[in-house]
């Protein structure tokens, strides 16, 4: 890796086992259809869609010593972002989620294996901490709050913070943590975990946005799903939507969103540009089957922004 500013991408990196039920689903049975295996965690797409924006991205994760721990290693070489740093457990899985869907598509049933990534601990972070100190921002999920403050509070006005919450519960969690973030980016109901009242309409989401930044955030995005995306700072705010976007798959449109903040802050957009940037690399994540549009680089985000109808409303 270069010594090319960079920003640092810190969680799970998961393998996701799904199977599908080809026919009326049977507890206790063996039933046909088809098993998909692919690579997930939030950060672990995250730091994958940076990397494909051309993004200098480190990313720090926990990994087993089996085959699924030696595959992500090596499609983020082919991708490009390090991970050279993360940590390498001997005779232990890599974090791993098992899912059953019936023939409606509907979980029946789920086992997560997780224990990998809990072994990332506050001993470990001190020996990456001159990882983190020269990234110019850190990417963080709230999925281990008590390693999570313990990065926050050792490395505060080092790095700048990026959070994605990943829950409404896990939000609720650590949201005495907040003013430690430069950037946050919940959904409506993590919003409303947050600030502790509901946000049903344009007066709420104004008022949340303003007792966030009163904390010390820079920067507030608050995902609005098909209404599009709220944001603030101190000096501007606004919604910002695609009409007629094309569905395929809504899964990881937030966690592409979160990276094409990244590569705003890293290009120093400018904030409303930079919604615009997140929102194009969101509307082609959802335009494939995958949770990462395989074809994910720059001029792709360009070419539908450019063809994207807007709304735009500013406030």
């Amino acid at each position: 890796m270069t010594n090319q500013p960079y920003i640092l991408v810190l969680g799970a990196s998961i393998v996701d086992i799904t199977g599908f039920s080809a026919v009326k689903y049977r507890a206790f049975n063996s039933n046909p259809g088809c098993v998909k295996v692919s690579m997930g965690g939030v950060c672990r797409n995250i730091a994958e869609t940076t990397a494909r924006l051309n993004v200098t991205t480190r990313f720090i994760s926990a990994l087993g010593d089996d085959e699924n721990g030696r595959s992500i290693l090596e499609h983020s070489k082919t991708i490009g972002y390090d991970m050279t740093d993360s940590l390498f457990l001997k005779h232990c899985s890599t974090p791993t989620y098992m899912a059953i869907l019936d023939e409606k598509g509907e979980m029946v049933s789920a086992i997560v294996d997780m224990w990998g990534a809990d072994q990332m601990d506050s001993k470990f972070i001190d020996e990456k901490s001159h990882i983190i100190e020269n990234a110019e921002y850190t990417f963080l999920d709230s999925d281990n709050p008590v390693l999570l403050e313990y990065i926050l509070k050792k490395f505060k006005g080092i790095t700048k913070f990026v959070l994605d919450p990943i829950s409404a519960v896990k939000a609720e969690t650590i949201k005495h943590l907040i003013p430690y973030f430069h950037t946050i980016k919940p959904n409506r109901f993590e919003a409303e975990a947050i600030v502790g009242y509901p946000l049903n309409s344009t007066e709420a989401l104004v008022k949340a946005s303003e007792d966030i930044l009163a904390l010390g955030v820079i920067n507030v995005f608050i995902s609005l799903d098909e209404n599009g995306i709220f944001y603030a700072n101190k000096e501007h705010r606004g919604i910002m939507m695609a009409r007629n976007a094309k569905v395929v798959n809504v899964t990881g449109a937030g966690d592409s969103f979160v990276a094409g903040l990244g590569y705003g802050y890293m290009n120093h957009l400018t904030l409303h540009d930079t919604v615009k940037f997140a929102i194009g690399a969101s509307l082609l994540t959802i335009s494939h089957e995958s949770t990462i549009h395989p074809e994910m680089c720059f001029d792709k985000v360009k070419e539908i922004i450019k063809t994207t109808e807007w709304i735009d409303s500013s406030f």
